[in-house]
Parts: C-alpha cells; structure tokens; sequence
C-alpha cells in the first residue's frame, strides 16, 4: 500500500487524502508538513460541516499525524471565514490557552484572533508561541482568509533540527546554557502599539489596567516586573529557562525552546545567561544562521488550515504585500 493510500485507510471514509505543498520536506521518513486534501470529488469544494464532522471522527488521528509531522495542513477544503475556521478549531477538541505576549492581536470570533497585526512589511522572527511562560500552547491553528499577493509566507522550523546542529557546532556553550539557565527582559509600554510587531502594552496583555493587578498575573505566569517613569511602561523579567526541553512523545528530541535568537541585543528586550553574564554574539549569529538554513518556506492558498505542533516547530513570517489575513487559535 503507498503512503496515499495508507494515509486514506487510516482516515474514516476515506475523508482525507494526501496531497503535497511547495516548500515541503521529508524529515526521518515523515513528510513536514503532512497535506491532507479532499479523499474523494464528494468531500471537495466548499462543506467545512464535512469538514468538522470528519474531525470530531478523527480527533485521535489528526493529533497523532501533528505530533509525528510537526505540523498538518488542511487544504482545499474551502474553508471561508473566521466562523467556519471556529468551528473546526472546536472539532479538533484542544481546550483554549488565553495568547500572552507582545504581539498586538485583536479578538474575532469564539477562539479565533488576528496574528500579529505589526506592520506587514517587518519579519516577525521564528519562536515558539509564549515559549517564556510557565503555561505555553501545544498547538497553534492558524487559517489564511485573505492570501498576500506578493511574500507574507509563515515559514517554520523543525526545533530538533537547530538544536543538533548547534551541538555539533557549539557543544560546550549549548550544554552550558542549559546547566546555567537564560535570563530574558522584555519593556512594553501601556498602551498598544499596531506600528510594531512587539506593541502590545501591558494593559492588554494582563487584561488590566491595575498594576497591582498585573503583578499578580505577570508573577502566575513566571514574571517578575519593573515599573518604568517613561509613559508607565513596565520590564518583564524571566528567567532562569532552558536553552532545550524534551517533551513526551516526540522521539526524546532536544527542541530548540528558546527565543535567544529573537530577544538577544535587542531595542526593547535582552537576553544573557541567568547571572546577567552576556551570551557570546557569534554563538547567536551562528545559530540565526542554523534556523534559517533549516526554515521551511511554507506559501498560504486562501482557505488553508495550518496546525502547527507548538513544542515542535519555531514559526515566523515572511514581509508581505498587503492584503493579508491570518487568523489563529492557541491551544492546550
């Protein structure tokens, strides 16, 4: 039996077939990500009720092809809005886990928000979502409404990939910033700001304009804080974190679970070992180099359904053309 066809048996019905995108690679026999198409001219075209009732079938299946492939899309099942995309958010079952971060984001429908709504025009580097927190997304859904014409990919990143790698070339300073530990700093005004991508102020964030208030949830989520004179802004502090984790049920891979690449140096955020002790700069450029090398340039279609498994996979996006619309899900 082919890998198509095995991929239809193992779906009820013969629902989902396997189809391919551009960018796709092949990783220790598993295709990332895994496409799943219409199994049949019947399930094709528009009928997301099909859709979420093949789901709700499958639950068990989808979460093991996400876990195994590090990420699944759903293509070419004509999926239109951000209703439609709520529902089959809820067909997969994953509970909510409320977005915590910098990005501003706004609410649509049900589960379902903007991604960062920083100006289009600006990378949004790979992390993991909310990697800094104590209570962090096993998955994160995202759906294209609106495709770019011109750039705007969500590129991703096999996080056990980086993490070989930077072994091989740095084995010494890799395993001493896991014994040590990384410190990070982040400042946020109050107020959002959509012209950058880490605009989102604290009131938003904390879902307070209460700083007594935000302290006790910045403390919950593994924060200390420090409040500064300019415009009421705050600097969050976290630390110590792992430079890599393991997570269960992934091939007891070292995941790249970090966001020194992204944070070190920069205007509003920092990151260094967790005695303040700073990072060598040609280790983090190196290891900027790895994730790139290592990106998969995925390519939204309008109606796509991309799951990615958060514990897995760095994401990022790629400067756009406006219109572009993507919506997204954190869950547990």
């Amino acid at each position: 039996m082919g890998e198509a066809a095995a991929v239809v048996a193992a779906s009820r019905d013969g629902f989902f077939g396997l189809g391919e995108c551009k960018g796709q690679v092949v990783i220790d026999g598993e295709q990332v990500p895994l496409v799943l198409t219409p199994g049949s001219d019947e399930v094709s075209g528009h009928d997301h009720k099909a859709l979420v009732a093949a789901l709700v079938s499958n639950r068990e299946w989808v979460e093991e092809k996400v876990v195994a492939n590090s990420g699944v899309l759903l293509r070419g099942f004509g999926v239109r809005d951000a209703v439609e995309f709520d529902a089959i958010v809820d067909a997969l079952g994953w509970p909510d886990i409320r977005y915590v971060g910098p990005a501003p984001r706004t609410h649509v429908h049900g589960r379902i928000w903007t991604a960062n709504e920083g100006p289009l025009e600006e990378f949004i580097y790979y992390h993991h979502e909310m990697v800094l927190i104590k209570e962090f997304p096993g998955k994160v859904i995202l759906f294209c409404e609106v495709p770019p014409p011109e750039g705007g990919e969500t590129p991703f990143v096999p996080s056990f990939r980086v993490t070989e790698r930077a072994l091989q070339e740095f084995p010494d300073m890799v395993e001493e910033l896991d014994a040590k530990g990384l410190r990070y700093t982040f400042t946020a005004l109050s107020k959002d700001d959509t012209k950058s991508m880490r605009g989102r102020g604290w009131e938003d964030a904390f879902a307070t304009t209460d700083k007594a208030v935000a302290e006790q949830r910045a403390r919950a989520l593994g924060m200390d804080v420090e409040w500064l004179p300019e415009e009421g802004g705050v600097r969050t502090i976290l630390g110590p974190r792992k430079l890599t984790q393991v997570f269960p049920g992934r091939k007891g891979r070292r995941m790249w679970f970090n966001t020194v690449v992204g944070m070190h140096g920069k205007e509003l955020s920092s990151a260094t070992f967790a005695d303040g002790s700073e990072i060598p700069a040609d280790f983090v450029r190196r290891c900027g180099e790895i994730i790139e090398e290592e990106s998969i340039q995925f390519r939204w279609e309008k109606g796509d359904v991309l799951i990615l498994d958060n514990l897995a996979t760095l994401h990022g996006r790629r400067p756009s053309l406006a219109p572009r619309r993507v919506l997204v899900a954190t869950c547990k």
